[in-house]
């Protein structure tokens, strides 16, 4: 599955740049659009490129995306083509259908429709610098609905303290998954890792008590 084909439909900026990493990765993507100006400009860049309206069944067929099992309707701007393709992507039994939408609102009708997943790219890019920028965290990822994975620097009061012998996942409820002290790479944290001064740390739980924790001066 991980080297199956992916058709791409609708190349903006955030289509554009999943192809281009897909097709970098190895992976052979068909992209598909409609204006003939932004295909040519991606031409020999991508697997294969085609210029088509997505919401016309027949030139879908056409061009064999029935028999893709991956999609990702990357179509933003325009709801109206966006739900359109996705809905025929449905049609044609796709069992793995991608779909950027633009608010929750319009992802609640995507995945009504039948898309398998949802992304909003603009918003949970928004959530995340949000947490940069508010707080001590040097990453931030919500890992799934109320549990995220933060980047950030241990506290004080951890500082020299086995991880084992800390206490942190009862009184804060969470886990400190790997350590990276200056220098070197991350390694997983076991009950023996001690931490220092300058390390950084990647720490999992509950939404809430990842922020929490990572307050701590």
């Amino acid at each position: 599955m991980r080297n199956d084909p992916v058709v791409v439909i609708g190349l903006g900026r955030f289509g554009t740049a999943l192809a281009l990493e897909l097709t970098r990765r190895g992976t052979e993507v068909l992209a598909i659009d409609s204006r003939p100006k932004v295909v040519q400009a991606l031409s020999g860049q991508i697997t294969q490129i085609a210029i088509a309206d997505s919401t016309d069944s027949e030139a879908l067929t056409q061009l064999g995306v029935p028999d893709f099992y991956r999609a990702v309707v990357a179509i933003g701007n325009d709801l109206e083509a966006s739900i359109l393709t996705t809905s025929l992507l449905v049609d044609m039994a796709v069992e793995d259908i991608w779909a950027k939408a633009v608010s929750r609102q319009h992802g609640q009708i995507l995945t009504r429709i039948g898309a398998h997943h949802v992304v909003l790219p603009e918003h949970d890019m928004g959530e995340r610098v949000a947490h940069l920028v508010s707080g001590r965290m040097l990453d931030y990822m919500q890992v799934d609905e109320g549990f995220a994975l933060a980047k950030t620097r241990p506290p004080k009061e951890y500082v020299g303290v086995r991880l084992g012998s800390s206490g942190l996942r009862k009184k804060f409820g969470v886990t400190v998954v790997a350590v990276k002290s200056p220098g070197e790479e991350f390694t997983y944290a076991t009950a023996e890792t001690e931490l220092s001064y300058g390390d950084v740390i990647l720490v999992s739980g509950r939404t809430e008590n990842v922020e929490r924790f990572a307050e701590l001066p």
